[in-house]
């Protein structure tokens, strides 16, 4: 099924996307209006490019700077190794800085993409296709548009707003909560062009914008409205969640794994919006990065991976509900063989190499004295650290890319229906949807009944932010949570640590690169860098 995803990504390599520092660029395109696509595969040709450029950067730089700025992931050196010049701490300990390569990269590939819509929306624009046709074109490029600005918004605050290409002159910041005005009057503009996901076009509008997705992300900027702007937007965060949950068509699948699995898809049922991915399709790296190298034979695996990215011992302790699914996707402890159903299979010991010693990998990150975030090297110290199997290992991995086949859900029902929770404990009323009451407590235990937890009589705020940790484990939302619960300055100090969280608030956004301060002198610097 993924090969047909893969129609949207053809001309990943056709044209260089241009970031916002580069906006007087001549535009060069073998479209024309004369010969502008009139067939769905000559639109997936030239449309693909919104697609392959979000997918080129999703999957581990943009990821990186939601996760490991909060307590969800972290990347600690080996003894000198995956330093990479102090970026991981950087990220870890909130002390980055305006040449951060995260923060340059991605505003390059946010505005890239941004850029490249607005090339896309000209180009629709000046063809000669039915109306019809050029309504519905306009509107899936500006809905991803729109997407590609939210990532801008949440990440850097107070950024450009264009429109338009080629660009006559350099933009200036907005203000965020004039971007979120221009975001949310887009999407709204653009949601009745954009098709309903029923059984018949699943397959279709996969990882292309629909109603639902326009939907999933107004109820994203609602419910961080205060946030975004300083209003609170929380009936409206439950406005956008029902318009998801009247359709049928969208549910909890019932089995969680399926949602992460190497051959997910459109069959997943939860699935409002997800970038996909496959060995033709770079980006998705979560094995590679976040997987133990050592277990990779007794998982099918001959593909060499990195040692250094685990989760917190603080993070990790919330999975400690009874006979919850979830717990299971942490590597921890002694390890197996994982069997059919990827349960360890006790008859099925791994060791370390050349030994008889069974692997057995521990929570606690203790640093090694006086190295900043290192762990040391050795066998024992390479075990240091809860590792996440959330996104299945892919056994076709190859060692030239070592890329996962998993798509990487964006937006899903779960996040639809506890962000409904969330926001009428933050004041908004409940409501009705087919005919049942949505109370936060029934919420929840929907998301609790699917994983196999405990239920529950009452949910607080601190109850439900648990539970997001728990069910969106490693999706990059966490530093958006975390920042709108007002604990994204909570420091978890590793033992034998020589370095602190920068605790500023001004932290909460990041940096106008510094490359693009010296392209374009209209912009100027977030506070506090």
């Amino acid at each position: 099924m993924k090969k047909l995803i893969i129609l949207f990504n053809i001309l990943a390599c056709l044209m260089v996307l241009e970031s916002c520092s580069k906006l007087d660029v001549d535009v060069e395109s073998q479209y024309v209006k004369e010969n502008f696509p009139v067939t769905n595969s000559d639109y997936a040709a030239l449309f693909g490019t919104m697609y392959s450029n979000l997918s080129s950067q999703y999957g581990v730089p943009y990821w990186r700077m939601q996760e490991l700025s909060g307590d969800a992931a972290i990347i600690p050196a080996r003894d000198g190794n995956f330093d990479d010049g102090g970026q991981y701490r950087q990220l870890h300990y909130h002390t980055w800085t305006i040449d951060h390569p995260n923060v340059r990269d991605i505003w390059q590939w946010g505005f890239g993409g941004i850029n490249n819509c607005n090339r896309l929306i000209n180009l629709t624009n000046e063809s000669n296709v039915a109306a019809a046709t050029k309504a519905s074109s306009l509107a899936e490029v500006k809905a991803m548009r729109a997407l590609y600005y939210f990532f801008m918004m949440d990440l850097y605050g107070n950024v450009p707003i264009i429109d338009t290409f080629p660009v006559s002159s350099l933009p200036g910041n907005q203000t965020r909560d004039k971007v979120f005005e221009f975001i949310e009057k887009e999407l709204l503009a653009v949601v009745a062009q954009l098709p309903v996901k029923d059984n018949n076009n699943r397959i279709a509008v996969y990882g292309r914008p629909t109603q639902a997705m326009v939907y999933a992300l107004l109820e994203k900027m609602y419910l961080n409205a205060e946030v975004y702007t300083g209003k609170p937007r929380y009936a409206d965060a439950v406005i956008m969640a029902d318009n998801i949950l009247k359709n049928t068509n969208y549910a909890l699948d019932n089995k969680y794994s399926d949602i992460f699995d190497v051959n997910n898809g459109p069959q997943i049922n939860e699935t409002i919006f997800a970038v996909p991915y496959d060995q033709q399709i770079p980006g998705n790296q979560m094995t590679r990065f976040g997987f133990y190298p050592a277990l990779a034979p007794a998982y099918g695996i001959n593909v060499g991976f990195s040692i250094a990215m685990s989760t917190t011992p603080e993070y990790y302790n919330r999975f400690n509900l009874a006979n919850d699914i979830r717990n299971s996707f942490w590597l921890i402890g002694k390890q197996y063989a994982p069997d059919a159903n990827r349960r360890p299979d006790l008859t099925k010991p791994v060791f370390v190499a050349g030994t008889t010693t069974q692997i057995e990998i521990t929570p606690d990150l203790i640093l090694k004295p006086g190295k900043p975030m290192d762990l040391g090297n050795t066998v024992a110290d390479q075990a240091k650290g809860v590792r996440s199997v959330k996104y299945w290992p892919d056994i076709n991995a190859i060692q030239a890319t070592r890329l996962n086949g998993n798509d990487m859900p964006l937006l899903r029902l779960a996040d639809v229906m506890l962000m409904k929770a969330e926001a009428i404990l933050r004041g908004a009323a409940a409501t009705t949807v087919n005919g049942e009451l949505q109370t936060p407590t029934v919420l929840l235990n929907k998301i609790r009944n699917r994983a196999g937890a405990p239920t529950v009589a009452t949910v607080t705020l601190s109850t439900l932010l648990d539970e997001r940790a728990r069910e969106f484990s490693w999706e990059a939302w966490r530093r958006n949570d975390l920042i709108r619960f007002g604990q994204f300055e909570t420091e978890y100090p590793l033992p034998n640590d020589v370095l602190f969280m920068n605790k500023d608030l001004t932290r909460r956004i990041y940096p106008i690169p510094a490359n693009e301060l010296k392209l374009n002198t209209n912009l100027r610097q977030n506070p506090g860098y």
